[in-house]
């Protein structure tokens, strides 16, 4: 009676294997790449693609298509990184400046879910930083410093001593300077 129960149990245990199996092959198909947003697995989409890819363009159409809100983060962080790093180019420096606004306004709506997947904290968020150092060198001083407050008011760091508070010091030190000139 024992073997018999011993039998049937590593039966199930083989058939539940079997169908566990099943499901994540059939969920893994060739190709598919899963992410986890939310305590949620998901398929991977153009936006999680087009940002760990690196691709300015292909980053710049997926904006265009709906995503979690983790991903476009990244995705909108991506293109300030990419275009920031060349924005000598007047037209490079003109999509900074657009994609990085578009980040700072649409960042309040995204702090939930990163603070969500990041255990509670806040990525470092280079946007701010960036946003306002190139304002403040296009001679928007305070359009750099409401970006500041900004940062200041969503608890983000720039991971400087002073911190934005010590940004906005030297944004009006800057900003003295170049009126008296």
């Amino acid at each position: 009676m024992t073997a018999l129960i011993v039998g049937v149990v590593l039966a199930l245990m083989i058939v539940v294997i079997w169908f566990v199996a099943q499901q994540q092959s059939s969920q893994s198909k060739a190709g598919e790449k899963w992410v986890e947003r939310g305590g949620q697995f998901q398929r991977a989409d153009e936006a999680f693609d087009a940002w760990t890819g690196g691709d300015l363009p292909e980053m710049l159409a997926a904006l265009k298509k709906p995503t979690n809100p983790v991903d476009r983060h990244f995705l909108l962080l991506g293109i300030v990184e990419a275009t920031y790093r060349e924005r000598k180019d007047p037209k490079k420096r003109a999509l900074f400046l657009e994609i990085a606004q578009q980040h700072v306004d649409e960042f309040p709506s995204l702090a939930g879910p990163l603070r969500k997947d990041f255990d509670g904290e806040l990525p470092h968020v280079p946007t701010f930083q960036k946003l306002a150092t190139v304002l403040a060198d296009d001679g928007r001083f305070d359009d750099a410093v409401t970006v500041c407050e900004q940062a200041i008011a969503l608890d983000l760091h720039d991971g400087t001593k002073s911190g934005f508070e010590g940004r906005i010091e030297r944004i009006r030190k800057k900003q003295k300077g170049a009126q008296h000139v």
